[in-house]
């Protein structure tokens, strides 16, 4: 762990040595997302609510789900260059290390200015919470903290989805956004929103319904039932197909000879 602690730190470093560069690619980062929450301001300036929710609990399910992105893709997010590792033959030298593949891949490739995007969500959830009618207790929180933590790994495994399928195919991947940063821009309203078709597709297959709006009904009292407080820890079963996937691409990868 300490080598991969180094590469942590050495990853920080880098993108810290030009501070200014980096500062405004967080604030960036920060003020972009913004576009979407002031989306949401305008057209709760027209409406008292989407879907029996109000514009506070909305505002919830945005800041959950760009809380959980945000730690997803800055862990993440560097998986994006593995089409490129493949296509250069640069995979053969990470596999004759003796170490973790992911690792080698993600440490090195974290991207710190999704910090900004962090901070953004962190300043919707404070207004959130007090327009949302919650009544907190400490099981709520308790939900609340495994909505994000659970989310941040089913984006995780979003973007290792993503990856893994450059183990069989050569063409871009770009289309495959919509499962990363489609959910994203999704996940601002209840999923219930877009039809019952589309919530059970987020239930059953991609499973972000259960680190957003199954738990909602608990943490809002219309749901009690014992699989609403458990949804964020059930969507965890999503890791096993992402992994698998990852091992059979694995161990069917033939190097490019570059």
């Amino acid at each position: 762990m300490k080598l991969y602690w180094n590469y942590f730190i050495m990853e920080l470093k880098s993108q810290m040595q030009y501070k200014a560069s980096f500062l405004l690619t967080m604030i960036g980062q920060f003020l972009t997302a913004f576009t979407t929450f002031f989306g949401i301001q305008f057209l709760f300036d027209r409406i008292d609510g989407v879907d029996d929710f109000t514009y506070g609990q909305v505002l919830l399910c945005f800041s959950v789900i760009m809380m959980s992105f945000a730690i997803g893709e800055m862990i993440g997010g560097g998986l994006a260059v593995f089409p490129d590792l493949l296509r250069e033959g640069s995979m053969d030298r990470i596999l004759v290390r003796p170490r973790s593949i992911l690792l080698q891949i993600i440490m090195p490739n974290m991207d710190f200015s999704r910090l900004g995007l962090l901070a953004q969500a962190a300043i919707v959830l404070g207004i959130a919470i007090p327009a949302s009618s919650v009544v907190w207790t400490w099981q709520k929180v308790v939900v609340f903290i495994l909505m994000i933590l659970c989310g941040s790994v089913i984006f995780f495994c979003l973007f290792l989805l993503v990856a893994s399928i450059s183990f069989f195919t050569l063409q871009s991947l770009d289309f495959m956004d919509i499962f990363t940063y489609g959910m994203r821009d999704f996940g601002k309203y209840p999923f219930s929103v877009y039809g019952e078709s589309i919530l059970m597709f987020l239930t059953f297959v991609i499973p972000l319904a259960l680190i957003q709006y199954y738990p909602l009904l608990y943490l809002l009292d219309r749901q009690n039932g014992i699989l609403y407080i458990l949804s964020p820890v059930l969507s965890l079963f999503f890791v096993i197909p992402s992994v698998l996937l990852y091992k059979i691409g694995l161990s069917n990868y033939k190097s490019s000879g570059s």
